[in-house]
Order: C-alpha cells, then sequence, then structure tokens
C-alpha cells in the first residue's frame, strides 16, 4: 500500500515500488532505464533508491541496463581548439569499461549509480551501456564498435529478450531505442556520423575510429526532434502504459513494438 506521508513530495521506496507495479514493471522484466530524479521529487535515502525499487519489483531473474556513456569522451574533438586537441592526443586516459566514469552530465545521476552497482557490467563501446542482475552480462557483451546500435547491440537484445523501456519523466527525446530503429529503416542516404575516442585495449591505450548513423542531428536533415513526435503518436495509438510513479509521469513501452513503429514512422516520413 502507498504509505500516507505529511510531506506529498517526499518519494519513498515502498511508494516507488508500488507506483512501478500500478504501472506494469512485472517480476523477471528486462528493462531499459530513463530517469528524471528531479521529476521524480524528494526521494527519502537518496537517488539510488529509485534503482533498488526496480531491482526489488523485477527480481534476480530481472535485468536493468541504461545508457551511460562515458564522462571523457572525446565525440566533437574535430571542432576543439587546436591546443586543445593536441593536450588530449597526448594525455586523455582511454575509456576503460571498468573504472571510467559515466556521463552524469548527460545521462542523469543514476548512470553512474548503475555502473558502480555491486555486480554491474559494462559494455566495451565507450558510449557504453551498464547493466545489473539477471542477463546483465549477455546484454552488454561484445557491443559492437561500429554502427553500435544496430545488430548484437544492447538495444538488439532488448528487442529480442522482450524486454522493456521505462520513462520516469517526460523523457520523449530521450528514448534510445529509437536509434536502433534509425539503423534497422530502410531509408536512403542516412547521415553518417565519425569521430574517434582513446580506448583502452590489451593494456593499452589506442585511438579508434567510429562510424555510424548520425545519433545526434538524425538520420536525415528534419526541421525538428522526431523521436518526441514518434513516442507521442505511438501513445496516441493506443501502446504503451502511462502513470505516475513518485511525482514523475512516466510511461512503459514494450521494446519490440516500440522498435517496429519507430522503423514504420521513419520509413512513412523520411
Amino acid at each position: 500500500m502507498v504509505e500516507s506521508l505529511d510531506n506529498p513530495e517526499c518519494v519513498t521506496k515502498n511508494r516507488l515500488r508500488d507506483d512501478l507495479e500500478t504501472l506494469g514493471l512485472r517480476r523477471g522484466a528486462v528493462v531499459m532505464l530513463h530517469a528524471s530524479v528531479k521529476q521524480i521529487g524528494w526521494i527519502v535515502g537518496g537517488p539510488d533508491q529509485v534503482l533498488q525499487a526496480i531491482l526489488d519489483v523485477i527480481g534476480g531473474a530481472g535485468t536493468l541496463m541504461m545508457l551511460v556513456s562515458w564522462e571523457g569522451h572525446t565525440y566533437d574533438l574535430e571542432d576543439w581548439p587546436a591546443d586543445r586537441r593536441r593536450l588530449y592526443g597526448r594525455h586523455c586516459p582511454g575509456y576503460d569499461p571498468k573504472t571510467s566514469r559515466a556521463d552524469h552530465r548527460e545521462m542523469g545521476i543514476l548512470a553512474e549509480y548503475l555502473r558502480t552497482w555491486p555486480g554491474a557490467c559494462r559494455s566495451r563501446h565507450p558510449f557504453s551501456y551498464a547493466a545489473v542482475s539477471g542477463r546483465a552480462e549477455y546484454m552488454v557483451a561484445d557491443h559492437p564498435w561500429q554502427y553500435r546500435d544496430g545488430a548484437g547491440s544492447p538495444l538488439a537484445k532488448l528487442c529480442e529478450a522482450g524486454g522493456k523501456v521505462l520513462l520516469l519523466g517526460e523523457l520523449y527525446a530521450n528514448v534510445t531505442l529509437l536509434h536502433h530503429a534509425e539503423h534497422l529503416a530502410d531509408v536512403e542516404d542516412k547521415q553518417i556520423d565519425r569521430y574517434t575516442m582513446p580506448v583502452m585495449r590489451d593494456g593499452k591505450r589506442v585511438w579508434m575510429e567510429f562510424e555510424e548513423y548520425d545519433t545526434t542531428r538524425g538520420i536525415v536533415p528534419w526541421p525538428e526532434d522526431y523521436f518526441p513526435v514518434i513516442v507521442k503518436e505511438y501513445l496516441q495509438s493506443g501502446k504503451g502504459q502511462t502513470g505516475q510513479v513518485g511525482l514523475a509521469e512516466s510511461s512503459l513501452f514494450d521494446a519490440e513494438s516500440l522498435k517496429r513503429f519507430g522503423v514504420q514512422w521513419m520509413e512513412e516520413h523520411f
């Protein structure tokens, strides 16, 4: 039962568990999380209680995954001043899945909390995923170096596992799964992105070149961010579940269904 508090803006782990179950999250689920701690409210015990509440609901057979990325990534290195590029070229530590910090500025505070969770596994690509419990090791293993959101990626595995996408907050622009849909959509002249990053391989720092469909500007020129448009139309079609978790307007999607919807939307519009 949801606890009654003198201050309704305070959110307990018990309340989070109840809200998650009401939303439709179930034991054994493989779930990818996007969360705004600010939108959830003041969490009694700290933000890590959000992760613990989800793990309590899905149980030991369930798996929790997030895009955690890397705090020190050099994605836009070519746009930096020459002196900064030289310094990073000489001294920037290589990405190490075991020690490199998650990008809390872009991914939120829970990304680093999950990365450092006991038993957490992390993928080898600098734009990394972390997962805990259940099938965590499998979900992040052999993350493709090139076209990181395609076949064999954590996103592809999420769909294959019958997984879910959980939004705690109105984060429609953040639905990373749609990058997998971008990869699969049969669209001509997709925009390609290339960049270099230092990665630790066999104990040595190696500068690697990466190529993928453009996840920053989109696979085609488009007048607006099309991810929120796709997610809203998906909800309007009667798919997905919505409700409140803590104070956050939240959503739970079937990953395979949303992927197919996204692919179809892109092929029709692009």
